[in-house]
């Protein structure tokens, strides 16, 4: 963190502990609390949403789980803060798990039901077990004791600025670690995820469950906050404000939270008040049109893209001024606000003022001083010394076959190690398919895949990529909202052996496995021309240098075999002289090359053998100047033109 930052946060956390004694009004300083307990849910939210890309309507139910767990024991144990807490945290996140398995097998709106159901279930339990949890009647509790002391409102209220600190702390760090870009991996695409060695199915459930348990921890300090908790707080409007917090405040990012909660509490009250919404709404245009014009300036946005928030803003401003009175137009103003933010500003608020101002994030950062510690030596040295010409991968009788379409016939192949061996063939022939058997991705009707002498068939995809195969892929599957260095450093993943505890205490083994694969991120980089754009997100480069960066970040697998699908489609001439040599260079460090291509010069110029299919079957093997000139290839694939 720059010196500037520190300055900043410790001025912000002088000012969070010193507002109590400073305001001494119990209204405020509970308002302010809220807030704050709220940021902590919205923190293990944003994991969910924002990084995994799940939509999740179940945090409410988490929230309450978490509530109730702290409640039942102070009514049940007379138990001290010191156990209600941690208990909160443990049982919301074996729910959290729970609720993480209809996760691996629906996504989207039907995840989005499943979870709502879940939240629904949780407060019908709450409500009707009342032999634990007094049913509609609720619990009734008081603050907690420290050390034998009664903590009074303010210094609850410290109790709960540690807390979000803590919290805060964690989800940084765990978020800018190998688990936050695994977690934002399976957002970007789940089959690239799992083809680096990164586990869908694992790191789904340590989202959810991270989550959850940070749900019960807010949940255990709002039921000391409010010193009553009933089952209908924690309902479906509660879980929808909780998911607009985080699309509002500014998903990825702690400061969104941190805004999202404050909106989300404070705006109900400030709509209450129609001369403090005139000064706020007043106040509001003013940012925004500042904002905007400053990113227009700077070419940011079109005309049309920055008079839509200054309108809208201005428009507001107007309307406060109109109203006589909030009470008829009070849920109306704050759903045209919420439909305003969600649809124009689709980063959040903060995601707005970023891309406005131009502020750089984590990912250009750390590129940054990655670059400076970046090791001189090769970054695939590792693969050396493997190419002494046995069979490295063997494909017997492959069937693939969908309904009654056989993508794959009866297939055969084995690629000898340190070779390049071209795979071809018209469009539908079933090459695509052929890589989705060997990296696991479909598992074969009939056959065998034997690699390095180990059966492949039923193993899973990030097992058989972390075994040493590594791919690309006919349509470019990079995670877009990552940079390059790390959409790289994913590949790294396999390189990381920290555990939570570790990485959110930012212990030594972390630290320096943290350092060297960013090292090693860089190098790969450098190997393949990227090394000036690691800080660039990857759906931000030009289509050559992502196919690159895809091979980078195969690379970075340490694979023995290289499965390479069309990496020259849509390339340019110089584009593909470029990823000539880079194939080239890989071969001389041992690495075993499958390569399919419709670019028959880029496939007679690198390949040392070539095996052909034609509708799922293979009609022809050999070196490139006899299968150039095979009458079957010619009829199948060139179009009758024989070199």
């Amino acid at each position: 963190m720059k010196p500037q930052q520190l300055i900043a946060a410790a001025v912000a956390v002088a000012a969070l502990v010193a507002f109590p004694v400073a305001v001494g009004n119990p209204y405020y300083i509970h308002l302010v609390e809220t807030i704050m307990i709220y940021a902590i849910v919205l923190f293990g939210l944003d994991i969910v949403v924002g990084y995994t890309g799940q939509v999740s309507l179940g945090h409410a139910g988490l929230f309450g789980i978490g509530a109730y767990t702290a409640g039942v024991l102070v009514m049940k144990l007379g138990a001290s803060l010191w156990l209600t807490l941690p208990a909160a945290v443990a049982i919301t996140a074996g729910f959290g798990a729970l609720l993480a398995l209809p996760a691996l097998r629906v996504s989207g709106p039907y995840l989005a039901m499943v979870t709502l159901a879940f939240g629904t279930i949780i407060q019908i339990l709450i409500n009707e077990m009342t032999f634990l949890t007094e049913g509609p009647m609720g619990i009734t509790l008081t603050k907690p004791s420290l050390f034998g002391h009664r903590l009074n409102e303010t210094e609850y209220f410290w109790v709960v600025v540690v807390m979000l600190l803590a919290s805060l702390v964690f989800v940084h760090r765990v978020l800018r670690s190998h688990l936050g870009r695994a977690f934002e991996a399976l957002r970007g695409s789940p089959v690239a995820s799992d083809c680096m060695g990164v586990s869908v199915y694992k790191y789904k459930v340590y989202a959810f469950v991270i989550s959850a348990g940070l749900a019960g921890l807010a949940g255990a300090l709002y039921a000391y906050s409010e010193q009553y908790i009933s089952p209908n707080t924690y309902n479906f409007e509660q879980t929808v404000l909780f998911l607009l917090a985080v699309i509002m405040g500014g998903r990825k990012t702690r400061t969104g939270a941190l805004l999202g909660a404050t909106i989300i509490v404070m705006l109900p009250k400030l709509l209450d008040d129609l001369g403090l919404f005139r000064i706020v709404s007043v106040l509001l245009a003013v940012v925004v049109a500042v904002a905007v014009g400053v990113a227009y300036k700077r070419g940011k946005f079109t005309l049309k893209d920055a008079l839509i928030p200054v309108v809208g803003s201005v428009a507001l401003a107007g309307l406060s001024f109109k109203l006589q009175t909030m009470t008829d137009w009070r849920l109306s103003v704050f759903g045209l606000i919420t439909l305003f933010v969600v649809y124009y500003l689709q980063d959040g608020i903060v995601g707005f003022v970023r891309n406005a101002l131009n502020l750089r994030g984590h990912g250009a950062t750390d590129a940054d001083e990655a670059a400076q510690m970046a090791p001189n030596g090769d970054a695939l040295s590792q693969a050396a010394g493997r190419g002494d010409g046995g069979t490295l991968l063997e494909a017997k009788g492959i069937l693939m076959q969908f309904g009654g379409l056989k993508a794959l016939n009866n297939v055969d192949l084995t690629v000898r190690r340190g070779t390049i061996h071209g795979l071809i063939g018209p469009n539908g022939s079933g090459k695509s398919t052929m890589m989705n058997v060997l990296t696991g991705i479909y598992v074969p009707t009939a056959g065998s895949v034997s690699f390095a002498g180990t059966a492949q068939v039923g193993r899973t995809s990030s097992d058989i990529a972390l075994s040493g195969i590594a791919r690309t892929f006919q349509n470019v599957q990079l995670f877009g909202e990552m940079t390059a260095l790390q959409n790289v450093m994913v590949g790294l993943h396999h390189t990381f052996h920290s555990t939570l505890p570790e990485v959110a205490l930012h212990l030594p083994r972390y630290l320096r496995e943290n350092h060297d694969a960013s090292a090693r991120a860089t190098g790969l980089l450098r190997f393949v021309g990227l090394s000036d754009l690691a800080g660039e997100e990857a759906r931000n480069l030009p289509y050559g240098k992502q196919r690159l960066l895809e091979i980078a970040r195969a690379l970075a697998l340490d694979p023995q075999l290289l499965l390479l699908d069309e990496p020259a489609a849509g390339l340019t001439a110089p584009d593909i002289k470029e990823l000539l040599a880079i194939i080239q260079k890989i071969r001389e460090h041992g690495v075993t090359v499958i390569l399919i291509e419709h670019h028959m010069d880029v496939v007679m110029s690198l390949c040392d053998t070539v095996s052909v299919l034609d509708f799922g079957q293979k009609i022809a093997e050999g070196v490139p100047a006899a299968v150039q000139a095979d009458e079957k290839v010619i009829e199948a694939y060139l179009g009758g033109q024989a070199a």
